[in-house]
């Protein structure tokens, strides 16, 4: 099921998005999203008798974090060794505010603090529930689903302040969508799921999450041992190799099978 978080120019509603996807998640000219009652995270799946064409949708952030976004650094082993890091024994956690998410075709918008924008193409993961010390083995029983994310990154920042916060946590920095998939789990797939990104139009990241340091499971029961995870909370899994700069006017999108894309454009802040 692809919950999406939409406007047709009034409130915000969420709702159910139909229709046949090709086989990278993309939906057809004919979809259309059926409106919710409510958040599904808090009210259930609830359908209304109200249906509005894809097409006609403005969509946005599929959640909004009640509490965070926790990001995992170096989950990807090319991408520790292109910025010259070493592996890391146990998943490094840092935290994103929740007012760094924005939605589909929402700006990135460019600090003046920072000379050095790069886009990182994830797999997100939505908690479903409240949870904590959650066993591997159970990790799928609190995860509501999957979607795309751009931890957008001020690399000079980030080696300037040494830890996180600056680098990763201003408005804008957390782009997420355009849905959310409650049916995917990338660890059915013994080859992972492909994650791509692309900048303006040119291939840049091209990895699976297969080649994740620590799996889901594992970065869920490490998250929850150190926090309580809450509902619409969202854990950023890693990206892979091709980490690079974004400029204004360039346009990112991230692709990941079975999930569709998230397009963003870099603006001046």
């Amino acid at each position: 099921m692809r919950i999406a978080r939409f406007t047709t120019g009034e409130d915000p509603l969420y709702g159910v998005v139909t229709g046949e996807v090709d086989e990278f998640g993309q939906p057809d000219e004919d979809s259309v999203v059926v409106a919710l009652a409510g958040d599904p995270l808090y009210v259930g799946v609830k359908l209304l008798d109200q249906e509005h064409k894809l097409s006609d949708v403005r969509l946005l952030a599929p959640v909004l974090p009640r509490s965070k976004v926790v990001g995992i650094g170096r989950n990807y082993a090319a991408h520790a060794a292109e910025l010259g890091h070493d592996l890391p024994e146990e998943p490094l956690m840092f935290l994103k505010p929740n007012t760094s998410v924005v939605g589909p075709g929402d700006p990135i918008f460019y600090p003046r603090q920072t000379r050095e924008l790069h886009y990182e193409g994830e797999l997100a993961v939505v908690i479903g529930r409240i949870c904590r010390d959650v066993p591997p083995e159970q990790a799928t029983d609190v995860i509501h689903g999957y979607t795309i994310a751009n931890d957008v990154t001020a690399r000079d920042l980030q080696r300037s302040d040494v830890q996180f916060t600056r680098a990763k946590g201003f408005d804008s920095f957390c782009p997420l969508g355009p849905w959310i998939e409650t049916d995917l789990d990338p660890q059915h797939f013994k080859d992972g799921v492909s994650v791509q990104t692309f900048l303006n139009g040119e291939t840049v990241q091209d990895g699976s999450t297969a080649d994740m340091i620590f799996d889901i499971p594992a970065l869920v029961a490490h998250v929850s041992s150190v926090m309580t995870l809450l509902p619409g909370d969202v854990i950023l899994t890693g990206t892979p190799e091709g980490v690079g700069p974004m400029e204004v006017g360039d346009e990112v999108e991230i692709s990941i099978a079975g999930l569709g894309t998230l397009t963003n454009k870099v603006a001046q802040r």
